[in-house]
């Protein structure tokens, strides 16, 4: 390609709308434009690193077996209300009518689309198990689009739905694919990807697992302990709770005038935080009220409460906490009227200070043991830095994140809502069970951009990026060096190398800063000095290695370095 036919511009300046490294140098190294809010048009460098991405990871899906299909993004309400979600997902699902006033959709996600296919084709037993995979656009109104192509609106992902006849055989073909997973990310050119614990969210099922870039750009909280190298997001990351035993005291009520918030509980009583009991109260979206009671220094992890409660939910008003007989700002779990959950984090601790359920006290010498025996105790605090692993014992760390990965046991929701079924060896119906396995194109690319570059723009490694050699020519004008450039520049096509020949006779500095923010791994450069002694130039991207190689020996010396190179990524 001839950098004077590429549609691409590079920009000298930041854009004002960027904060992320990968969103800035994305921008201005052309490879997007936006078009509107979470939704870019892909210019021929990032459309080519997305394609060779989606080379590796097809090749991977078909090691496992993988199928490749591909089903319409617009599909209509008849298969979300099958499976529950058309009422059951809010605004990020776009909805429209078509011209004969049909309830449509633009698909987020294929699990309906996947079942409705599949049904139609497998009825036996002896055709499980099967995985089908695709690779398609899809479109989720996202509230928070940010970060270029890290959060987006509409979005190219790999997802793949595996069906199988028993629970042993998606474990291990979740283990399969989880491998599989690893291997895209190490030949993409990030093997730092953790597999971690994660929440299913609105997919459904038990068992989810997110693989996740560790970066301090990332958006998502990642619970980390170095010791036993665990990971868990920080949605169902879980720690362990231990206080010396104490002997059980008696209730004393105190008075706390005007004394509601930790913070000035702690300096009226000169106790810390870890000693006392606080309880939030919530709505669900069915009328109940309920009771949360956390440590002082603990935060409710909601993601938890929602999997406990299976209702969306929202803050008690005062007038909903009274209902309950508590009191705001003083309430305690004893004796009220409404289900109370108890964290370990208080159900493991002794003689704490906790509100009287009226105005202006407080008590002392709270047990829950012993006070409130009919709590429900559960894990429902956010973990954070400074907690203890409940494996080893070590203090865990929090550490940021982009998830550039996903699989679920999704189990049966969906091929028993949408009641497709299976013969099995008896003849008797059976409903399968299913995994689901994402990966978004556009945020992987993104995030190797936001983990591999340098002060001037991306370092792609050789796997995905754009063109495998950048060739800069110096002095164009004069004969010598256009005949070696664009000999060069044949012979390179000629080997099948792919390259990038910048032909617009720029100065120097431009052509470097230039090929800095293209960050094709190999740099030939055909410059005068060099010329005249029959060598040409050479720089590997990021790296302080330079030198000359003889003109004659140009193209052996670039399909070595690339053979070597691509060893790493196989």
């Amino acid at each position: 390609m001839r950098s004077s036919r590429l549609v691409s511009r590079k920009h000298k300046e930041k854009p004002a709308e960027a904060q992320l490294i990968s969103h800035i140098f994305l921008l201005r190294g052309g490879y997007v434009r936006p078009v509107a809010n979470g939704i870019y048009s892909l210019l021929m460098p990032a459309k080519r690193i997305q394609s060779k991405i989606i080379d590796i990871i097809r090749e991977e899906m078909d090691k496992i077996d993988g199928q490749e299909i591909q089903m319409p993004i617009t599909l209509p309400r008849e298969l979300w209300d099958e499976s529950g979600r058309w009422d059951g997902v809010e605004a990020e699902l776009l909805r429209f009518q078509d011209r004969s006033n049909h309830d449509m959709l633009l698909a987020m996600t294929h699990e309906e689309a996947v079942v409705a296919l599949a049904r139609t084709e497998v009825t036996s037993y002896k055709d499980y198990p099967f995985m089908l995979y695709q690779f398609q656009t899809k479109f989720r109104d996202e509230a928070r689009s940010r970060g270029g192509l890290v959060r987006v609106r509409e979005f190219v992902m790999k997802d793949a739905y595996s069906f199988h006849t028993s629970q042993a055989d998606l474990n291990n073909y979740y283990d399969s694919c989880a491998k599989a997973y690893h291997n895209i990310f190490r030949r993409c050119g990030i093997p730092e990807v953790v597999s971690i614990q994660s929440d299913s969210g609105m997919m459904g099922g038990k068992v989810a697992h997110e693989y996740q870039l560790l970066t301090d750009s990332g958006e998502d909280k990642v619970v980390v302990c170095e010791k036993c190298k665990t990971y868990a997001n920080n949605e169902v990351a879980t720690c362990s709770f231990k206080a010396e035993p104490e002997v059980l005291l008696d209730l004393e009520t105190f008075e706390t005038p005007n004394v509601k918030t930790i913070e000035e509980l702690e300096k009226f009583t000169g106790q810390p935080a870890t000693k006392m009991a606080k309880m939030v109260f919530y709505t669900t979206a069915k009328g109940e009220t309920v009771g949360v009671i956390v440590r002082g220094d603990v935060e409710v992890n909601e993601c938890k409460l929602g999997k406990i409660l299976q209702s969306e939910f929202m803050f008690a008003s005062d007038d909903e906490v009274l209902k309950t007989g508590a009191i705001p700002g003083f309430a305690c779990g004893i004796g009220l009227k409404c289900r109370v959950f108890v964290d370990y984090s208080v159900a493991n601790g002794y003689n704490m200070i906790c509100g009287a359920n009226r105005e202006g006290y407080h008590m002392n010498n709270f047990n829950v043991t012993r006070d409130i025996p009919h709590a429900e105790i559960v894990d429902i605090a956010t973990v954070k830095t400074g907690d203890i692993c409940s494996k080893c014992g070590a203090e865990l760390t929090i550490k940021r994140g982009i998830e550039v990965g996903n699989i679920f046991k999704l189990g049966t929701r969906y091929s028993k809502a949408m009641n497709m079924t299976y013969t099995d060896d008896k003849g008797q119906e059976q409903t399968p069970i299913m995994g689901c396995y994402g990966i978004g194109i556009g945020r992987l690319l993104a995030s190797v951009c936001e983990v591999r570059n340098d002060a001037y723009g991306p370092i792609w490694p050789l796997s995905i990026a754009p063109w495998q050699v950048q060739l800069c020519a110096m002095k164009l004008d004069k004969p010598e060096i256009f005949e070696a450039a664009e000999s060069i520049y044949a012979d390179l096509q000629n080997a099948g190398v792919e390259v990038l020949y910048d032909d617009r006779n720029l100065t120097a500095g431009v052509q470097f800063a230039e090929a800095d923010l293209t960050g094709i791994p190999l740099r030939l450069i055909v410059a005068p000095r060099a010329l005249a002694q029959g060598m040409i130039e050479y720089k590997v991207r990021g790296t302080d290695e330079t030198g000359l190689i003889p003109l004659n020996e140009v193209i052996s010396f670039v399909q070595n370095w690339i053979q070597k190179e691509m060893e790493k990524y196989k």
